[in-house]
């Protein structure tokens, strides 16, 4: 390969790289185009991307709903208390008295419009002292969250 050409494919590589990135930063938590474990292949004569089965349909929700997703994923992410591993995915724990069961259903909703390959599960436990969000699914989702949710 040429230095021009290899000069081409890192340019390429960064700027998809930079495209996904605003992408994500812009669609709120969850909402990116491409998701965890997907690959992106430059070549000189073709161009080709594969995905994982996990990715997230960012047309699934309006510019006005994606907004209000993107507030309230980011209350989300600043009131969680805790991040339990479960056998399947994760559970995301707050208190009631920080973010209402009506705030948590409602990101639900629009988070299962635009990555339905989620499993939601919602619990009010502690005789209503506690909030919980499981998150599970299909086999390879446990690092799909650990990216998209920033879970350590």
């Amino acid at each position: 390969m040429s230095r021009m050409t290899e000069r081409v494919v890192a340019v390429s590589k960064r700027n998809a790289a930079r495209a996904a990135m605003a992408i994500c930063m812009a669609g709120g938590a969850a909402a990116g185009l491409l998701a965890q474990g997907s690959v992106i292949t430059v070549r000189p004569e073709m161009q080709t991307t594969t995905q994982s089965k996990f990715y997230c349909n960012v047309k699934a929700l309006t510019s006005e709903e994606r907004a209000r997703h993107k507030q309230l994923g980011d209350k989300l992410a600043v009131e969680r208390r805790k991040i339990v591993e479960t056998a399947k995915g994760y559970e995301f724990q707050f208190s009631p008295k920080t973010v209402t069961l009506a705030e948590l259903a409602e990101w639900v909703a629009a988070e299962s419009k635009c990555c339905p390959f989620f499993d939601f599960h919602i619990d009010l436990e502690e005789e209503g002292g506690l909030l919980c969000l499981r998150l599970t699914g299909e086999e390879g989702i446990k690092a799909f969250i650990r990216v998209e949710f920033h879970v350590e």
